[in-house]
């Protein structure tokens, strides 16, 4: 909810003549539930009929292990530090890092 102040032509908001006011705020909300599900559609008309969200899944599990590969012994010592800390992923499926 957005709380909107009537304004007085002072600069200074939090003066002490504010501070006893908020009888006089009017509520003002949004309810963005339509826009946001219109938004998802959109989203998925734009994606078109021959997305494979199990493709771009794979694809992205592809990349992700081929980012990774081929590390020298002290980027792999520094990769499973991150790990460990929760900064980066671990290769579980579901992953996400911790932070």
């Amino acid at each position: 909810m957005v709380r909107f102040l009537p304004h007085t032509g002072s600069a200074a908001m939090n003066a002490p003549q504010h501070q006893d006011r908020a009888a006089e705020l009017t509520p003002f909300t949004f309810d963005l539930t339509f826009e946001e599900a219109r938004r998802r559609a959109e989203v998925v008309a734009a994606l078109g009929p021959d997305w494979d969200p199990v493709a771009a899944l794979r694809s992205e599990n592809e990349a992700y292990a081929l980012l990774y590969s081929g590390l020298d012994a002290e980027q792999q010592r520094t990769y499973d530090r991150l790990v460990a800390a929760g900064v980066l992923p671990d290769e579980d499926p579901g992953r996400a890092a911790a932070h």
